[in-house]
């Protein structure tokens, strides 16, 4: 069974999940920087000074000033403000996917379209002929 793993997790494919894997995990943390630190401080302050990450619905009923007072005390709470920033990851990781699977695509090789037959076969002595050809050379019928 040993001697089975080892082949598995040596297989190339294994290989490269596993290094997709890593690349992957350092592009969210590329891409987390950059919501958070770059798309939405323009956008909240375009719309009117809101910081996204420190949204939230408190649900008790103590009033606190800030989502981390609130977490600090252990209170219940909704925090739309994480999940829009999560939204707006998950679009520009989907993007960025797209983006490269479209390029992948375009380098794969398409497969040729079939070459137009040279040749064909008299319909009355079965000898192989140029497709071109109005009269069997073999048998001398006109073809239509």
């Amino acid at each position: 069974m040993w001697q089975e793993f080892k082949k598995f997790a040596l297989r190339g494919n294994v290989i490269d999940l596993a290094v997709g894997f890593i690349v992957g995990a350092a592009f969210s943390g590329i891409v987390k920087s950059l919501v958070n630190d770059i798309l939405m401080p323009p956008l909240g302050l375009i719309l009117g000074k809101v910081d996204f990450s420190n949204l939230y619905i408190n649900l008790s009923r103590v009033h606190y000033s800030s989502l981390a007072e609130a977490k600090a005390a252990g209170a219940p709470t909704i925090n739309y403000g994480v999940f829009l920033n999560t939204i707006v990851e998950f679009v520009i990781v989907a993007f960025a996917l797209f983006l490269l699977i479209r390029q992948v695509n375009r380098w794969t090789a398409k497969p040729a379209a079939p070459a137009e037959p040279t040749t064909k076969e008299c319909p009355y002595c079965f000898t192989v002929i140029p497709v071109r050809a109005v009269r069997c050379p073999n048998c001398t019928s006109a073809l239509a």
